[in-house]
Parts: C-alpha cells; structure tokens; sequence
C-alpha cells in the first residue's frame, strides 16, 4: 500500500519539481542561505506538488484505464479506493500549504494555490477533456515551483520570478507534445483532446517551435539581469540551440515515433542540465 501511495505523487515528476523549487530559492539567495526557510520551503512544495499528482490521479482513474501507459496505476487496477486517494490528496494539500504560509512567508503560500488550482481545476478537470490548450495553459502550474522556491527568499514578484517561470513555462508544451505524437494512437483512443490527436503531427511540431525558440531570449536575460554568470548562458544557450535544430528538423522526419522519443529525450536533458548549472553558476552575492 505504502509504494502504491508514493507511486500515486508521480515520483519522477515531483523530484523534478521540487529540485526546480530548490534551484529558484538558490538563485534568489546567491549561497548566503537560511537552511531552516530552504527546507519548510522544500517540504511544503513536496506536499503541494505531491497533492496536485494524487488528485490528478483520482480525477483521471477512469481515463486511465484507456492508456497502455496507465493501466496499472494503482486506482486503475483497484489496488487502492478512490475515497482514500481523494483524501489523502487532500490532505497533502492542506499541510503542504498551510507549511508555506506559516512557516515561510504568503506569498508562496498564495502562489501553491494557484499552481495547485490551475493543475486541478483549470487543466485535469476542465482542459485536459475539453481543448488542445491544456497543455499550454497547464504550464502555468510546472512553472510555479522555481518562483516558488525564489519568493520565499525575496517575498516578491520580480524580474528574477518572470524569468525562471518562463524557462519552465516555455519548457513544458514541446516536451510533452514529443511525449504526445509518440502515443498519439494511445491518446485518441482515450478520448483526450490532445493537439497531435486534434490538429495532426505536422501542426504540432509547427507549434513547438516558438516556445523553444523563445527559451533562447529567456536564458539570455536571466544572465543579463546578473541571476546567472558566464557558464549558465554557453550551456544553456548551446543546448537551446541544438534542441532548436532537432525541433525544427522534425518537419521533415520520415520517422514521427523515432524524431519524437529523441526529442523528448533532449528536452529533459536539457532541462535538468540547464538547472544543475544554474544551481552551481549562481553568482554570489
């Protein structure tokens, strides 16, 4: 039961999310850092995201069964009941951002609510069934934790906070369209509107191109406004650029499903790359 309630947090996704909490706060403190802050902040964005995941997984239980991919998760299969898995997501919620606002300040309180409503309410219960925008529009949400982890340091929503929520905003939809056309058969059979399923293949890789084009500006200006130095700007820069050319090659890939997983591959490395050097290419203060 207990690895069942980990798997229902989407592991993966959370250590994602939280590293990403913990970079933001690093980049707003430039290493003088308040342990103590650092880790209510880490525990409250844990719970939150964590709770975001479980209830997400209680809304899609049904569509779930649809999907190779899903089957087996644990409301799927009946391993656990939905009653439990909804108030456990609750429940998680409702300490990781209580923790936030007590214990850091409410600003992050106020911003894990908004991810937590926009992930919940806006993208698994209205978009994700009704409209190819979730994707998009449900990035609102994975962009929180960085400005999360950087306004409990600064309290406030700057230039600093725009910019990292613009990396991971601009991120999110051609990753996780590359995801999409590699499963689209899997999608339309479930029923969700996605816009490899909607649109067709060749629209979906057009759109994918401005969101990684427009990383390019994003992490130049990151180390315009000093956030960042010298090292972050050719690593991220170098893999922008090289995501850009495999992006822009799949127009004319004969393989969608080979392009697609190979896409998807530098889209996550390129993310985890560009926050490990963030996180050691932070100037100090």
């Amino acid at each position: 039961m207990l690895k069942d309630m980990i798997a229902l947090t989407k592991p993966g996704l959370l250590r994602l999310n939280v590293f990403a909490a913990l970079v933001g706060f690093w980049v707003a403190s430039k290493w003088s850092i308040d342990w103590l802050h650092l880790i209510w902040m880490l525990i409250g964005s844990t719970l939150t995201i964590a709770s975001a995941c479980v209830i997400n997984n209680y809304w899609d239980r049904e569509l779930d069964r649809r999907m190779e991919r899903t089957k087996n998760r644990p409301l799927p299969t009946g391993r656990l009941q939905p009653g439990f898995v909804l108030g456990y997501g609750i429940a998680l919620g409702v300490i990781g951002v209580g923790l936030l606002f007590w214990l850091v300040n409410a600003l992050t309180g106020w911003l894990a609510l908004l991810g937590w409503f926009v992930y919940i309410v806006i993208y698994t219960i209205w978009l994700k069934r009704s409209s190819t925008w979730s994707t998009s529009v449900g990035g609102i949400s994975g962009a929180m934790p960085p400005v999360i982890g950087y306004c409990a340091v600064t309290g406030r929503v700057d230039a600093g906070a725009w910019l990292l929520f613009a990396l991971l905003f601009l991120w999110q939809p051609p990753h996780f369209w590359s995801l999409g056309i590699r499963r689209v058969e899997e999608y339309r059979a479930a029923g969700f509107p996605l816009l490899p399923v909607v649109k067709g293949i060749k629209r979906t890789k057009l759109q994918m191109i401005p969101y990684v084009v427009l990383l390019i500006p994003s992490v130049i200006l990151l180390f315009t406004y000093h956030y960042v130095g010298y090292v972050f700007l050719a690593v991220s820069l170098l893999g922008g650029v090289i995501w850009l050319v495999h992006t822009l090659l799949g127009l004319y890939a004969k393989d969608d499903e080979k392009w697609a997983k190979t896409n998807f591959l530098i889209s996550v490395n390129y993310l985890m790359l560009v926050f490990i050097v963030m996180f050691l290419n932070t100037p100090w203060a």
